[in-house]
């Protein structure tokens, strides 16, 4: 891996793999509609129902524009994201509570380095604003210096992917309130963070993003150990941790609220926009 440039991505229910800042292979969707997507994007609004070939191309189009318009798998990597891209977004939930001091550290993952530890709440939305899924990554040199340089701890040099890990280190580095986003696919790695919240007596909030094709006992893992859950596309995420929720944020894409440190991590959010956020309260 230190010697191989490669990335790898879900995105609309496709792995895409990108090396050298190029797609190198996308696999065949196995959804015909996202509703993030469709309201990001245009060119996912208007396929025809079922046309695989025209889907990937659609996904193709979004993935390269990421790569040309922000850098992003390159050296050329953009970090300067401070407007609201999504209203209910991981990264913009996160960077507002660390502006107001809800928490002291976040957790985040960022293509080219792997598990990141920040406090900077405009790296936080720099890394995560336009990021998708992030499964697999390698060192970028470029990104590395200038997210050590901004003052983020690099957990691995390797840009291994470890979320539970990088609690660990953050943990040490003396931080006792930190955010730690996990890809639904990772879902174990909850118990593990709920067991290091526990032994050093810290406090973590868990929020649990990309649920889009993520197994059933893998959703009961999000329901029994995560603050914030993000239903995506994910039918078992909208019945099984949706029934159970505290609190529902948005109807077009809901995020479920689990727990009532999670309910107090999200409030200062909602109330500084207020006119622009609905809140629906879960039965």
């Amino acid at each position: 891996m230190h010697n191989r440039d490669i990335h790898v991505l879900k995105y609309f229910s496709s792995f895409v793999s990108v090396s050298e800042g190029k797609i190198i292979n996308i696999t065949e969707p196995t959804l015909t509609f996202c509703p993030l997507a469709s309201r990001l994007y245009k060119e996912f609004r208007l396929i025809p129902k079922n046309d695989k070939d025209v889907l990937k191309g659609a996904i193709k189009k979004v993935i390269q524009s990421k790569i040309r318009d922000y850098g992003f798998f390159t050296e050329n990597r953009k970090f300067s994201f401070k407007d609201v891209v999504i209203p209910y977004g991981a990264s913009e939930i996160i960077s507002f509570a660390l502006r107001k001091k809800a928490v002291e550290a976040a957790v985040v993952v960022c293509e080219g380095a792997g598990t990141v530890i920040t406090d900077k709440p405009d790296i936080v939305q720099g890394i995560g604003a336009r990021m998708n899924s992030l499964l697999l990554t390698s060192p970028i040199k470029k990104i590395i210096h200038n997210l050590k340089s901004a003052g983020c701890i690099l957990v691995f040099e390797s840009a291994l992917i470890d979320q539970a890990r990088g609690v660990k280190e953050a943990i040490k580095s003396g931080y006792k309130t930190i955010a730690v986003t996990v890809c639904g696919h990772s879902a174990e790695d909850l118990k593990i963070i709920r067991s290091l919240e526990k032994e050093y007596g810290v406090s973590i909030i868990c929020l649990v993003v990309c649920t889009t094709g993520v197994s059933r006992d893998k959703i009961n893992m999000i329901r029994d150990y995560a603050d914030l859950a993000w239903s995506c596309a994910s039918s078992d995420a909208r019945r099984i941790i949706g029934t159970v929720a505290i609190l529902q944020l948005s109807r077009q894409i809901p995020v479920f609220v689990l727990t009532k440190k999670g309910v107090d991590f999200v409030s200062g959010y909602a109330r500084e926009n207020e006119p622009e956020r609905k809140f629906v309260h879960s039965g």
